[in-house]
């Protein structure tokens, strides 16, 4: 399992090879240089950065304890204290404060500015030892070798630099690095979309102590994110069905305003509004690879797979799994007949809490559960469990998960109670998520 060869002169030895800088590559890669490991973080950047995905979630505040950066992530970042759910089909909004969670630990989150979040992280690896390169871009890795994983990348100044790793870690975010060159890449049948997104200065936030709060805004062609970031700028995005986007005839930038119009009440938190730059345009916002670990390598965050941000999940999967990953890493290396067992076991926990954020998405756009949403059955401790969910806490076993199974367990009830209505949606998301070439 190789890609074209990669000459071995020169080649600089490392224990781990890390592809990509941003949260899941800087996570792994201090855990990993904290264990003792002689480990080379390959970011194709130069930090700061711009990257979209400003929303955390209450779960990644032990990570942030655990990696000693919580103080400073909290100096840069806005407090959110809930989840704002609007819809204009019910004609309120709704919020679910993380304190009303079934463990109520962590009653809060951040909002952050990801130039300034990615960049602290990656200078607090390179402070627990692990080396970092920014500005070069890996172009070719080789299995073929017993001796290890050899990997070239070349340079912004066009220089090549070879290494000799003994294990690879790809969190090369939506890049998908190896995945692409495994060909093992594959488009989400269950889910397809798109997405448009800016800054704005002058929205109108939410009073009080819910300024720093999300706000999720359905419309008829997907959803809209509202983050609110402590310099004043507000993040708004769509995330559109491709039809939607295959529609479009103007700018992207006239566009998305000309789509912010179609959802009263975004339009009206940003009618004093400005954009400060440029609408950005992304397709293939959905897609998964066959596997994520394998023979000396794993993959990490959105490098093996992402469905949807609409719980703002990114980051923190993306840690959580680097915090996983880095126990596979360093057990393969201590004891290699350990790493089959080691990526099985990986791989299960990944999916268990990937599948329990994709069930929700999957039926995000459904009438029955828009209901259960806006109007919440708090039957055994549901609501909480739903709160809990929002929170990320998806990968503990016990009452969140139970709860949780209950949660499905109603919406399959509403469903069936408005079976026409929720059959019409049904067959509606399915012709919405045609790639834009069959759209």
């Amino acid at each position: 399992m190789s890609s074209a060869p990669v000459p071995a002169e020169a080649a600089a030895r490392c224990e781990v090879l890390v592809i990509g800088g941003g949260p899941a590559g800087s996570t792994i890669a201090t855990l990993l240089a904290r264990r003792g490991r002689r480990v080379v973080v390959v970011e194709k950047d130069r930090h700061p950065r711009f990257h979209i995905g400003e929303s955390l979630l209450p779960l990644n505040l032990p990570l942030f304890e655990q990696l000693g950066v919580k103080d400073a992530v909290e100096g840069i970042a806005m407090l959110k204290y809930g989840a704002q759910f609007n819809s204009v089909e019910h004609g309120k909004s709704l919020t679910f404060e993380f304190a009303n969670a079934l463990d109520p630990t962590w009653p809060y989150a951040y909002q952050v500015r990801r130039s300034e979040f990615d960049h602290l992280l990656l200078q607090h690896c390179a402070a627990s030892g692990a080396e970092v390169n920014e500005g070069t871009r890996v172009t070719e890795v080789d299995f073929g070798s017993r001796d290890g994983v050899l990997v070239a990348a070349q340079g912004d100044d066009g220089a090549t630099r070879r290494w000799r790793a003994q294990f690879l870690v790809d969190a090369s975010g939506r890049d998908t690095f190896l995945a692409g060159k495994l060909a093992i890449k594959r488009k989400n049948a269950k889910h397809n979309s798109a997405a448009l997104f800016g800054h704005f200065t002058g929205a109108r936030r939410l009073p009080g102590r819910e300024a720093g709060n999300i706000s999720m805004f359905w419309f008829q062609h997907g959803w809209f994110w509202f983050i609110p970031l402590k310099d004043g700028t507000t993040s708004v995005g769509a995330v559109c069905w491709p039809y939607y986007l295959k529609s479009r005839e103007t700018d992207p930038t006239t566009f998305f305003l000309d789509t912010i119009a179609l959802s009263p009440g975004l339009a009206d938190r940003l009618r004093d509004a400005q954009l400060t730059g440029p609408t950005t345009a992304t397709g293939n916002y959905s897609y998964y690879a066959d596997r994520m670990a394998g023979d000396r390598y794993i993959m990490v965050g959105d490098a093996y797979g992402f469905i949807d941000p609409v719980f703002s999940s990114g980051v923190y999967l993306a840690m959580h799994g680097a915090f996983l990953g880095a126990d596979v890493v360093d057990g393969s290396l201590a004891d290699p007949s350990a790493a089959p067992r080691l990526n099985r076991e990986f791989d299960r926990t990944v999916r268990r809490g990937l599948n329990t954020f994709s069930w929700m998405i999957y039926r995000m756009t459904s009438p029955a559960m828009r209901n259960l949403i806006m109007g919440p059955k708090d039957l055994l401790g549901v609501v909480s469990a739903v709160v809990s969910f929002l929170a990320g806490d998806v990968f503990r076993s016990g009452p969140v998960r139970r709860r949780l199974y209950l949660f499905r367990g109603l919406y399959y009830v509403f469903s069936l109670a408005a079976l026409p209505s929720n059959l019409r949606a049904w067959r509606r998301r399915k012709r919405a998520i045609q790639p834009l070439e069959a759209a």
